[in-house]
């Protein structure tokens, strides 16, 4: 049984998305991250950087104690060597996926986020943030188009590539990009967005980039950008 501490943010939804492709008994444990719970001392032991994806592996492949794992591409990677699925066996096809979900977690997550929250979030505009981060944003759409442009998924076989990145690409109209602009990444989508495993991870999540604010309230706010070192150590 795996626990997996979650909200339905992107990077949450990816480790959701893994989970009902592969079929593996899951119990899923919410993490209000707007009234601050991602910083309660027994969420810190499972997740030190009080970030949402974490899980605990009650069944771990050493038959140890539950083993704990944080950060959403160590986590994909962790439950696709621990099932033997969604990751290719052969050296050179692993690579791919690996390179591909270290792009997502190091540049298509950061910069798309960055973009989120100067277009949604901020309390205050700020032109030269919201024109860097959107501009980078459509960059990055433009290098996983030209990559899509003769496969059906990153990798060439549906991937956990393809599950890091297609939470990120769901905010697109919020991240001021339009997908009919990247022909071969708005198949991916499309492809993708159908398949059951994603009905099912996205049944009920709300968009909140559709929201003014993202919808947030003052103190969630307050808890979700105004927090600094000191608020761990509560």
């Amino acid at each position: 049984m795996i626990d997996l501490y979650y909200t339905p943010t992107p990077n949450g939804l990816k480790i959701k998305l893994f989970l009902e492709e592969i079929g593996l008994p899951y119990r899923t444990v919410p993490v209000d991250i707007g009234k601050g719970e991602q910083f309660e001392p027994a969420f810190l032991t499972i997740s030190p950087n009080n970030k949402i994806p974490a899980i605990v592996d009650h069944d771990p492949l050493d038959k140890g104690s539950p083993l704990s794992v944080f950060e959403s591409g160590a986590i994909l990677l962790y439950l696709a060597n621990k099932t033997g699925r969604l990751i290719p066996a052969d050296e050179r096809g692993r690579m791919v996926v690996l390179q591909w979900l270290f792009w997502q977690t190091s540049g298509l997550g950061p910069m798309a986020g960055q973009n989120g929250h100067f277009n949604i979030y901020a309390s205050e505009k700020v032109p030269y943030a919201i024109e860097r981060y959107t501009r980078e944003t459509r960059r990055l759409y433009g290098v996983l188009d030209k990559h899509l442009a003769g496969r059906e998924f990153i990798a060439g076989e549906y991937s956990i590539a393809d599950i890091a990145s297609y939470p990120w690409i769901v905010p697109h109209r919020g991240h001021g990009q339009t997908l009919t602009d990247f022909p071969h990444l708005h198949r991916w989508f499309e492809t993708i967005r159908a398949r059951p495993a994603t009905i099912r991870a996205y049944e009920g999540v709300e968009d909140s980039y559709s929201k003014s604010g993202g919808g947030l309230s003052e103190e969630a706010r307050k808890i979700l950008f105004g927090q600094g070192a000191a608020a761990r150590e509560r």
